[in-house]
């Protein structure tokens, strides 16, 4: 198969696993506030076999982890030192995972992210934004991906921005807004509408990321579809998000009192958590919608990309371990099963 991101979605969808972050966060290698992906040189292993569950789970592309590991997150914790080998390591460590699987065919993505720093009445924040994504989008090149992606952006212009420096390098581009509440960009354009004009400045995969659940992602990613000519991205964060909460952003749990601040966002999402197969469904409503390009943003786990995977159509490494509660002790019904156990009420 082609290692070409278009003629793949051509020929149907992919499937694509994120959420490094908030995996790194809770595993104890990241600290939330921050979210600086240090990890990548403090514990390089770890992330290695965060892309090898990702991996096994079904995924198909390999996306280096160089999400928030730019200039503005590394100045906020004073080392911008660190920038050139977070970002290079990152990228080693996606190509040397792809290659232990040798009979998969497997894509590598470069990635980034919002600058945090934007500002359309700033021009010096414009100019410091296309230099940010434009030293990261060379090495990105250097690293020979295949394809990247800029993603979580909430303004057109700052896309405007992130997509230029990726056409310039002569690379794919896939590109993913992030729609805050209200339905609408930082600077007022519909979700359609701004991935309509995106496309038509030369993006190949337009799309929505992050923020929003399933439910309130595909409430605008299907708008997108029919606005949009080219591949369509997809990638919700695994949460229950609601017409009244559409993002996970300023979430209260009401079932719970002692969050700090009361914020359930970021480390206390939990009740909130999609299961395997709401993600599922998302996956098959994608793929009945001619939405090719499928993922799962803040918040997954490889169970999440599993079922996904199989909701499409895959068969992953890790098919072998999914549920088989015939077997179960008291759910079962296997006929070696003692029958004791199954008959009492739990």
């Amino acid at each position: 198969m082609a290692k070409d991101l278009i003629a793949r979605l051509d020929k149907g969808p992919v499937l694509c696993a994120e959420g490094y972050l908030f995996a790194m966060e809770r595993r104890g290698y990241l600290q939330a506030g921050p979210f600086v992906p240090e990890v990548v040189l403090e514990n390089p292993e770890v992330v290695a076999q965060l892309h090898r569950e990702f991996i096994r789970a079904g995924s198909d592309v390999v996306q280096a982890f160089t999400y928030y590991g730019h200039r503005e997150k590394l100045r906020i914790i004073g080392k911008e030192n660190l920038l050139e080998p977070l970002q290079k390591n990152a990228l080693k460590i996606a190509h040397e995972v792809t290659k232990e699987f040798p009979r998969l065919d497997l894509m590598v993505c470069g990635d980034v992210a919002n600058t945090n720093i934007y500002d359309p009445n700033d021009k010096n924040s414009i100019k410091e934004c296309q230099k940010m994504y434009e030293e990261q989008i060379l090495w990105a090149k250097e690293a020979n991906v295949n394809f990247v992606v800029a993603e979580t952006i909430n303004w057109v212009e700052e896309m405007k921005i992130a997509l230029k420096a990726i056409k310039d390098e002569g690379l794919i581009a896939v590109t993913n807004f992030a729609i805050p509440r209200g339905d609408k960009t930082r600077d007022g354009y519909s979700a359609e509408d701004a991935c309509k004009i995106i496309e038509d400045l030369g993006a190949d995969v337009v799309g929505l990321n992050c923020y929003r659940g399933p439910k309130t992602t595909m409430k605008l990613l299907q708008k997108v579809r029919k606005k949009v000519s080219c591949h369509v991205a997809g990638l919700p964060v695994p949460y229950r998000t609601t017409e009244k909460d559409p993002t996970f952003l300023n979430i209260i749990d009401e079932g719970c009192d002692c969050i700090p601040e009361g914020n359930a966002f970021p480390v206390a999402l939990d009740n909130f958590l999609c299961n395997r197969y709401e993600m599922a469904e998302f996956a098959k409503d994608c793929l009945s919608k001619k939405i090719n390009f499928i993922g799962i943003c803040c918040g997954a786990e490889a169970h999440h990309v599993r079922e996904m995977a199989i909701a499409i159509g895959k068969k992953p490494i890790s098919y072998k371990y999914c549920p088989d509660m015939s077997k179960h002790f008291h759910h079962g019904t296997d006929a070696s099963l003692k029958k004791v156990n199954m008959e009492i009420k739990y």
